[in-house]
């Protein structure tokens, strides 16, 4: 459908269009016109993708000063989809529009996802790819090749290289799978032709870290215009994004590699000094006059990661004069080595900010702070002068240069805390040294900055007003959208207590309590009898699933729940995991049902979805707090209270009450879809936890679902089940769809009217 949006003439490739998908286009398009930064919490379900694509798109064909759209995506697959959306709207625009202009999509990924090269392909780690690819495309390599045929170089890079300004990509929507293609068809390299075509896409898609972590984004979006739209999509844990791509742990394995690795640089630094000295001289000669990445004059594929800190807090000065000389600044790390392991020799914990940890480390070592600032670009360039391909073999000491930069940059901010054991075991030694970023604003700030406008969106962004603060910014708009639903496919209910009235909860106190752990089990049992197909369950932690699960069994309850269903639980291991869904996927198929055990906050709850049959309830076992006794999590809970008077409890609520509410939102994916979503704590009974779930889940949560026990929930659940199971009356749904006719006379008088976000439904002529 065609249609006008407050002037805005919107290409939209589907027949009508939802209320709420509406109002998301009339938000957006204010803060284009603002030219500000959003935040705008949209249900599961209802399109946020396509809607989103479809009004950014339609803004850069009538204003063309509008940059590139940037989407930023947390998970390959999720890219994926977008770029799949995307292709159905360029379709679209294609069939309707007289003079369609034409549009560059591309998605971009790591080495691992895109290489072509049979070799390097079949490498396992992301780390082995990029290492490898290094040996065949580093400048010094096919410099080597010039003189001596045996050197295997990459004919894929090569013949990107050769084909210059000439390799470039057609107007059209290019997936990885595309980019793969059509690398083999012309014998370029799809990650360098990709990275080399951003300048001219109109929509680029890629992860998080391609924006957020300085060490890449410095590499790959530092050409971006200003003028450029940036969206954040399943933005809920933006902020603790933002806190892993600055913070760095160092563990006794990783200080016994740097040492290892030092020493091997030392023996280089000894043979390059008999063999070409020359190469010496000339790295130090180009650091007395300032040229701290020398190897920017090169012409090779050997760059893959930049400077740890922010942009702007690079330092531009020459490379301090203790360092200069290569067998200097080994030394130099070797002592900072030394003091890091003689700091892990500690029997309690210790947590002091960067400048106390500096302090102490000028007197026990006479390092400087100034001269920390270089490390990151001193070991790159001289691993780039000692023509270094292994880079994999090297993680471990560019993590120490990565801890020395940041701590000799940061003073704020931050905190280093030493711990000699996991709390949660502590007869296992286990020492480490954590530099913690505190503040995810830090990473934030230069992309606000930089670029006008900045979309943070997601399904479960509730209680959304926090984020401006732990962020630190200014939204021109904050909106959170209602669903339109013509049936109630979707029931909320809060279980606090089992059949023998004991409390229900995943407290510390009584989650051990064998009466606590027999009622969730006989909630399983009498779910796993009444819902049909698929039940997924959520627990709190790894180590609670593991001791119910175990408890479960002793009882016998496992055995009774395998009458009705089969049992499949999620693990650490990816492999693991990933084979459990695919066998739950298919005894839903077979109509034999299953239960699917996880875990908030791991892979399934954030990626995962259970829609249609394969998740028909779905229920949270507690309230999905964060382990409290984390030193780091302590450190935060300071400063965000110190610096944005956040309190404590505030912060490790909404923290919860997010991952609740991202863990129940899997089994709704579509409007058609149904399911219940089950809080099985007393907690959430109260005002302070409930309130605090995403409006589109609250004003689905009757009173009558209020405070249940487990027979009541069964009674529920049956009801509802019996209710979804009825033919879906054709002529409701057509009242919570709009058509083009519909939404152009809305917009002539003056858009949809409905207070507090509530939805105004209508019929449709």
């Amino acid at each position: 459908m065609k249609f006008t949006l407050e002037g805005l003439t919107v290409y939209f490739p589907y027949e009508y269009i939802y209320p709420e998908q509406y109002r998301y286009m009339l938000e957006l398009k204010r803060a284009l016109d603002a030219r500000g930064h959003c935040l705008l919490e949209m249900p599961t379900g209802t399109g946020k993708t396509i809607t989103l694509l479809a009004l950014v798109t339609s803004y850069q064909l009538a204003h063309p000063e509008v940059g590139k759209l940037v989407y930023c995506t947390r998970t390959v697959p999720e890219m994926e989809k977008v770029l799949a959306e995307l292709r159905d709207l360029v379709a679209y625009r294609k069939r309707y529009m007289d003079n369609p202009v034409p549009i560059l999509a591309l998605g971009l990924s790591s080495r691992k996802n895109l290489c072509i090269h049979s070799s390097v392909a079949e490498e396992g780690s992301r780390e082995s790819v990029d290492a490898k690819c290094r040996q065949l495309t580093a400048s010094w390599v096919r410099e080597r090749a010039v003189s001596d045929e045996s050197v295997e170089l990459c004919d894929f890079f090569e013949g990107h290289e050769r084909a210059g300004s000439e390799a470039l990509l057609l107007p059209d929507v290019y997936t990885l799978a595309d980019l793969r293609q059509f690398g083999r068809k012309q014998g370029w390299c799809p990650y360098f032709l990709a990275r080399h075509m951003m300048a001219f896409a109109n929509v680029v898609v890629y992860n998080y870290q391609y924006m957020i972590d300085p060490k890449v984004s410095q590499m790959v979006s530092r050409e971006l215009e200003k003028e450029c739209v940036v969206v954040f999509d399943e933005a809920h844990n933006i902020d603790n994004v933002c806190i892993e791509a600055l913070s760095v742990n160092l563990r006794q394995q990783t200080l016994d590699n740097a040492g290892r690795n030092l020493t091997r640089l030392r023996n280089s630094i000894a043979r390059l000094k008999e063999t070409d000295e020359k190469r010496l001289r000339d790295e130090y000669q180009k650091l007395v006059r300032g040229l701290v990445l020398q190897g920017a004059l090169r012409n090779g594929g050997e760059d893959l990661l930049a400077n740890p800190v922010l942009p702007q807090d690079v330092v531009a000065e020459t490379v301090p004069g203790n360092i200069r000389r290569a067998e200097h600044f080994v030394a130099f790390m070797q002592r900072f080595l030394a003091y890091l392991r003689e700091r892990m020799k500690t029997n309690e914990v210790v947590s002091e900010t960067p400048l106390s940890f500096i302090a102490d480390l000028e007197r026990v070592v006479q390092v400087d702070a100034k001269t920390l600032r270089f490390c990151y670009d001193r070991l790159s360039s001289l691993m780039k002068t000692l023509e270094v391909t292994d880079t994999d073999d090297y993680q471990a000491v560019h993590l120490v240069a990565d801890f020395a930069t940041l701590i000799g940059t940061y003073d704020k901010g931050f905190a280093i805390i030493i711990e000699p054991f996991d709390s949660r075991l502590p007869n296992i030694p286990d020492p480490v040294i954590q530099l913690s970023c505190l503040d995810a604003s830090l990473a934030m700030k230069p992309i606000f900055n930089k670029f006008q406008t900045v979309v943070i969106t997601s399904g479960t962004l509730s209680p959304i007003d926090l984020y401006p603060r732990i962020l630190d910014f200014h939204p021109v708009t904050i909106q959170s959208f209602a669903m339109t639903l013509t049936r109630d496919c979707m029931c909320p209910v809060v279980v606090t207590r089992g059949a023998d009235q004991v409390p229900m909860t995943t407290a510390y106190e009584f989650r051990s309590d064998p009466a606590v752990v027999r009622n969730y089990g006989r909630l399983l049992i009498d779910l796993s009898a009444t819902v049909p197909d698929g039940l997924v369950c959520f627990f709190v932690s790894y180590l609670y699933m593991d001791q119910i699960i175990s408890k479960w069994h002793d009882m016998g309850i496992l055995q009774e729940v395998m009458q009705h269903k089969l049992i499949f639980i999620e693990t650490q291991d990816v492999v693991e995991t990933t084979l459990a869904l695919d066998n739950f996927r298919r005894a839903c198929d077979s109509g034999r049902g299953a239960v699917f055990l996880s875990v908030a906050r791991g892979k399934v709850a954030e990626g995962i979805d259970f829609d249609r049959h394969y998740g028909r309830c779905v229920v949270m076992f507690g309230v999905p707090y964060q382990y409290t006794l984390s030193r780091i999590l302590r450190a935060r809970m300071d400063y965000l209270c110190e610096t944005f008077q956040i309190k404590e409890n505030d912060y490790l609520t909404f923290d919860a009450i997010r991952q609740a509410a991202q863990c129940v939102g899997r089994v709704i994916r579509s409007k058609a879809d149904y399911g219940m979503m089950v809080f099985a704590d007393r907690r959430y009974q109260r005002h302070d936890k409930r309130d605090k779930l995403p409006g589109w889940i609250t004003s689905h949560l009757r009173e009558a679902h209020l405070n249940l026990s487990t027979d009541m929930l069964i009674h529920v659940a049956r009801d509802f089940m019996r209710s979804m199971a009825q033919p879906i009356d054709s002529v409701a749904v057509g009242r919570s769809l709009l058509s083009a006719e519909v939404v152009n006379a809305l917009d002539a008088g003056g858009g949809l009217a409905a207070p507090g976000g509530g939805v105004a439904e209508m019929e449709l002529g």
